[in-house]
């Protein structure tokens, strides 16, 4: 019986921790025995860089720009405890479709059918989420991907970010697109930022897959070039990414996410404007009911 491989989207506004959380994902999903991939979708390049001591690896597109017959294994690196690490890359500057590199790698991928010659267990697509152009929208639209997860703080334009991605899944979600596995909450520690990403999670009625706490093990391991997994292992960050991976891991039902529209948006960030204002001034010291 063919081995079904599990795969997952992770979105994200740019700056939010996106390829951090899911270097961290990937490093701790090989340490349960598991064979990944990561599959860096972001014309940065960047995504894979602490899984290979802070190096970068050739994208796709730039390897196709110098040979005319690109065979997948010369895009593959492996990174840290054995993980392929992949780069789709993107056009030159002012050039082009920054998320054509996603569809080339893609299809390259398939034609090739490395993931089933790796027989790899999980591949983890890390996405660009503030730009939802025909490209970055491939893993959702076409149903490459089984499962989306978000990462966003509690900051309105992470929230803004994830909320188009919803409108995203919503729309090909009754076409066989990616459903959505639900919001990893990441930077948690400012006052009410786990009150805010609840709510708005509850709006929009998915979940929380993990609260991931702002940390300068984070910082600290980044700057090394690694993922907290590897540079500090022991580490209470390090267990947090291990609790996210055993979740993704198992996680098997995604949803039809429930978006708001942009006035809805809006005034509900309004709401939580004026009652942070109000927490600030001294009017309030606890969670209202009208919130």
């Amino acid at each position: 019986m063919k081995k079904k491989i599990k795969q997952i989207a992770i979105y994200g506004k740019g700056g939010i921790g996106k390829s951090t959380t899911t270097s961290n994902l990937s490093a701790a999903l090989s340490e349960m025995g598991l064979k990944v991939m990561q599959f860096g979708c972001d014309p940065k390049s960047d995504s894979t860089n602490t899984l290979r001591d802070g190096k970068y690896i050739p994208t796709v597109l730039d390897t196709l720009r110098e040979k005319k017959i690109v065979k997948a294994h010369d895009v593959i690196f492996e990174g840290f405890n054995g993980i392929y690490c992949v780069e789709a890359g993107g056009p030159a500057p002012g050039v082009g479709c920054a998320g054509r590199g996603i569809i080339t790698a893609v299809e390259l991928f398939k034609q090739q059918k490395v993931f089933e010659e790796l027989d790899l267990d999980i591949v983890i697509y890390d996405v660009l989420g503030d730009v939802v152009c025909g490209g970055f929208a491939v893993p959702i639209r076409e149903g490459i991907a089984e499962h989306v997860f978000t990462v966003s703080s509690s900051d309105f334009m992470s929230v803004y970010a994830s909320n188009n991605l919803f409108k995203g899944i919503s729309k090909y979600s009754s076409s066989g697109g990616a459903l959505l596995g639900g919001v990893i909450a990441n930077s948690m520690g400012s006052p009410f930022s786990k009150e805010i990403i609840d709510d708005f999670v509850n709006k929009t009625q998915t979940q929380i897959i993990e609260y991931v706490p702002r940390s300068v093990t984070v910082t600290q391991s980044e700057l090394q070039g690694k993922t907290t997994i590897e540079a500090a292992p022991t580490s209470k960050q390090a267990d947090v990414y291990r609790s996210l991976a055993r979740k993704i891991a198992g996680h098997e039902e995604s949803k039809t996410p429930a978006p708001l529209d942009t006035v809805e948006l809006r005034k509900w960030a309004a709401k939580w404007g004026d009652y942070l204002l109000s927490v600030e001034q001294g009017n309030i010291t606890s969670i209202g009911a009208s919130i």
